[in-house]
């Protein structure tokens, strides 16, 4: 399984003072055993989601159908956090992923049915495609680069607030 998402941040400003900074996700999962390429109808994306102090969740939430068109959902988190040596490019590049039976809203996962589980990794060469990728809307050049600075401005802020914080 995996999957190809444009991430889409409609007020870069009111994203950086949400705390739970909330985007929509579109694009498709692949996966043969469910059917192929299939486009994701609702996604959801959170972006460094605290947990307790030094621990952020990176969330997804996608809505599809399989090939033969039973709604599925799936919902992953990457786990942020300072472990003992350099775990910054396994937290974020590393996926816990369950695959559920129907469109299920957030909260109510623990009821639904699971249809599989595992673990997704990004690899060096697409994280470096990725990086490519990014885009900003805005009326001029100079807002579409401020949104792009502004953005890697909170992901990098977020990171040192999970790695650098001092400890007690």
């Amino acid at each position: 399984l995996m999957f190809h998402l444009t991430i889409e941040v409609e007020d870069i400003d009111s994203f950086s003072h949400d705390p739970l900074r909330p985007a929509t996700a579109v694009g498709y999962v692949h996966c043969d055993a469910l059917g192929g390429r299939l486009p994701v109808e609702r996604g959801w994306f959170n972006l460094f989601v605290d947990v307790e102090p030094g621990v952020k969740h990176m969330l997804y939430r996608l809505w599809f159908k399989d090939g033969v068109g039973h709604p599925l959902t799936l919902t992953g988190f990457k786990l942020v956090r300072d472990d003992a040596g350099f775990d910054v490019w396994k937290d974020t590049t590393t996926l816990f992923t369950q695959v559920l039976r129907g469109h299920v809203e957030e909260g109510g996962d623990a009821q639904a049915e699971l249809v599989a589980s595992g673990v997704l990794r990004i690899r060096v060469r697409d994280f470096a495609r990725q990086l490519t990728t990014f885009r900003a809307g805005g009326p001029s050049l100079g807002a579409q680069l401020g949104a792009l600075v502004k953005f890697g401005w909170i992901f990098v802020g977020q990171l040192a607030q999970a790695y650098l914080r001092k400890r007690r």
